[in-house]
């Protein structure tokens, strides 16, 4: 198989269905950002901490079934279709319990920063906000699965969960904001 068609030349690319669209139609900037921020998220991994890049690894595969999800304009996915389910939001949720234990409260705002890894997950984070800005966007005006909306939500918790277990690993303090 080629990896080239040609069939986006003209500025359009295709959905799930088939169904023809121009590049820049909310869907496609919708689930183009998820695509930003896993491969976002892949320039992370390794943070040289075993049990977060698995986590890192799981969301990837997440990311993959939310494209695959927004990709398809049928609000009523044929059985098989990769849909986001409650599972994947509630599995996040579990991933932040657990590291939650492992850390100091929050009791301040935190900078964006840190160790390498830290910081950079400090960035997905922002990326799936966008992502998360431009889903509620496109459910505005079309169907899309509320569960897929929730889950870039989550996600950009899990991710701030996640950056501040690397820094607190890798020894690297919180610096709160002086506001100054």
């Amino acid at each position: 198989m080629t990896i080239y068609t040609g069939r986006g030349d003209e500025g359009k690319t295709d959905l799930r269905d088939m169904s023809r669209v121009s590049k820049t139609s909310r869907r496609i900037e919708a689930y183009g950002t998820v695509d930003e921020a896993n491969a976002l998220i892949g320039t992370i991994r390794p943070t040289g901490h075993d049990d977060v890049d698995e986590l890192l690894r799981a969301v990837q595969d997440h990311l993959h079934v939310l494209q695959a999800d927004f990709a398809n304009p049928d609000p009523d996915p044929d059985e098989g279709d990769p849909v986001v389910r409650p599972r994947h939001t509630e599995q996040l949720e579990d991933w932040i319990d657990e590291l939650d234990e492992e850390l100091e409260p929050l009791t301040h705002f935190v900078l964006p920063s840190g160790s390498e890894a830290g910081a950079k997950l400090h960035h997905a984070r922002t990326v799936v906000r966008r992502a998360e800005r431009r889903a509620v966007d496109l459910a505005d005006d079309e169907p899309v699965n509320a569960e897929a909306v929730a889950y870039l939500n989550r996600l950009s918790d899990a991710l701030f969960t996640f950056a501040r277990i690397v820094n607190a690993r890798d020894g690297v303090p919180e610096d709160a904001p002086d506001y100054e």
